[in-house]
């Protein structure tokens, strides 16, 4: 599989070239605003996409321009949870494991005899 990874919110309805002029919009005239924020509320109004997706592309843009270190994606924070649940897993198994070796003692009808160091 070549390119982007899918993204798991299906395919973008605006093209590349929206996605890039609307960013462009956004870096180029964040002066003339207050803040970027209003800058993003601004330029969606004009190019017809929601605040949330512009200044999500605008984040994407700078991480992938090596300006701010890139969000964990979608797929990064599966994976750190599916790490966590399998290191709990493990911690739950070797309790198991030492839980059944006790009982299988304490439970055992044929006690072996305890060896005297003495001897």
């Amino acid at each position: 599989m070549t390119g982007k990874p899918r993204d798991p919110r299906g395919p973008s309805k605006f093209s590349g070239a929206t996605r890039e002029r609307a960013v462009r919009l956004v870096v180029e005239n964040v002066s003339g605003f207050d803040n970027e924020a209003a800058c993003a509320r601004h330029v969606a109004a004009q190019v017809g996409v929601s605040v949330g997706t512009l200044r999500r592309w605008v984040r994407e843009a700078r991480a992938e321009a090596g300006e701010v270190a890139p969000l964990m994606d979608w797929k990064d924070r599966r994976i750190a949870e599916l790490e966590r649940d399998k290191a709990e897993l493990e911690m739950t198994v070797e309790v198991l494991k030492a839980a059944t070796s006790f009982f299988v003692r304490e439970c055992d009808p044929h006690p072996r005899p305890e060896s005297s160091a003495s001897s």
